[in-house]
């Protein structure tokens, strides 16, 4: 039997996929949320603005931690909580409603001698490369252990599947950017629209410590050591830990990543993807792992790999 029919008689129809999206979305500073269901990352008594786009009813926020001080009927100010850990802001307008999850990460400031609490993160680059701000060591990190590992970052990711590849238990540390989580939101819409009804994609690669990433001899500047990319792949046939037939010819190859890569860099030109322009790479089968497709956020348009 074939991949591809096997998916049409276990996956069921496309349909049945939610979005997540909201009926309203909000603006954390300069971010822009549309989902029922999203996380955002902050310092210790950080201030953040919460806003709710767009004319309509009055907004009501409450918040399980920290304070929220309300500037008008739909704008707030936020301070979190001193001390690192997760909570809810729920937002509701009208019948509808948004929760985000706060998480308040630990300052890079308690990284000593490369290490948090134990956990080997290891040392950045010193300089930004070619003097780019995203390529500056991250403020804070987010604390991964057996209590918050099933936290939803957005409808269909979770903290679960982002960390080092590293081995080693909790407690675990990683650095995540807000705009990656939209962008794979994006990319699983077009995955569902195509006919694929996955709830989520496989990620190969997330967050990647300095250390782990020289273990690799990958590049010091990769953008996963900045947590603002993924390596990922459609696997909902029979989950088997490698890319579906995507382009439905009846094998499995770098054709179905470059499918992947069609479908993401479709999205290039959008309003909504304006500000999440960023890499795709195709890559092929190795003994290793199955083709798949690297995903990034980086602010500017970057491609390589085996593009089609």
């Amino acid at each position: 039997m074939s991949r591809w029919l096997l998916l049409l008689l276990v996956a069921g129809p496309a349909s049945a996929y939610d979005s997540g999206r909201a009926a309203f979305s909000v603006r954390v500073d300069d971010l822009v949320i549309p989902y029922r269901t999203f996380a955002v990352f902050v310092l210790p008594a950080e201030q953040f603005d919460i806003e709710v786009i767009g004319s309509g009813a009055p907004a009501v926020l409450y918040t399980s931690a920290g304070k929220a001080t309300a500037v008008s009927e739909r704008n707030w100010l936020a301070t979190a909580p001193s001390r690192p850990g997760a909570y809810a802001i729920t937002i509701r307008r009208g019948q509808d409603r948004m929760q985000l999850n706060v998480v308040v990460m630990h300052p890079s400031s308690k990284v000593v001698n490369g290490r948090l609490n134990g956990f080997r993160i290891g040392a950045y680059p010193a300089r930004a490369l070619n003097g780019d701000p995203i390529y500056l060591p991250p403020d804070g990190f987010i604390d991964l252990n057996a209590k918050t590992a099933a936290l939803a970052l957005s409808p269909h990711f979770a903290l679960s599947q982002f960390p080092s590849k590293q081995p080693g238990g909790y407690p675990k540390y990683l650095v995540l950017q807000e705009r990656l989580l939209l962008k794979l939101e994006l990319l699983l819409e077009q995955v569902n629209a195509r006919g694929f009804p996955a709830d989520t994609l496989t990620i190969m690669s997330g967050y990647r410590t300095p250390w782990y990433n020289e273990t690799i001899k990958n590049v010091p500047y990769s953008r996963h050591v900045y947590g603002g990319a993924a390596d990922v792949f459609v696997d909902i046939v029979a989950p088997d830990g490698i890319m579906d037939d995507l382009n439905r010819d009846g094998r499995t190859d770098h054709r179905d990543a470059q499918t992947l890569y069609a479908w993401a860099h479709g999205l290039y030109g959008r309003h909504e993807h304006r500000r999440l322009r960023g890499g795709l790479g195709v890559y092929d089968a190795t003994p290793a792992h199955g083709p798949f497709l690297h995903i990034d956020a980086r602010g500017k348009r970057a491609r390589w790999g085996l593009l089609p």
